[in-house]
């Protein structure tokens, strides 16, 4: 299982790629929709996504909708290449499997 990109899986950055992956390409959707889909506590969402963004595997937009701030994320193309890699190299171990 070494072949596995171990930025994408800890189970929580897992989770988080795959939610994103589901978007289609130039989609984005916001940190506490996307908090509330995963379940996850703003901290851990947030630690998360930041080892996801450092690998250039995550866009971080920051906007304003009126005067409150909103973040929005989205999977950068790497980002989408790095879970397709991981998708099919998990898929090929499962494959072995009787």
């Amino acid at each position: 299982m070494t072949d596995l990109d171990p930025v994408i899986h800890a189970q929580g950055r897992l989770r988080i790629t795959a939610a994103l992956a589901t978007l289609d390409v130039g989609e984005s959707i916001s940190f506490p929709r996307l908090q509330e889909l995963l379940g996850m506590t703003a901290g851990n969402l947030s630690t998360h996504l930041r080892k996801l963004e450092d690998a250039g595997y995550v866009d971080v937009a920051k906007s304003f909708k009126g005067r409150t701030p909103v973040t929005y994320l989205s999977l950068t193309k790497a980002g989408r290449r790095a879970f397709e890699d991981y998708t099919e190299t998990l898929r090929s171990f499962l494959g072995g499997v009787s």
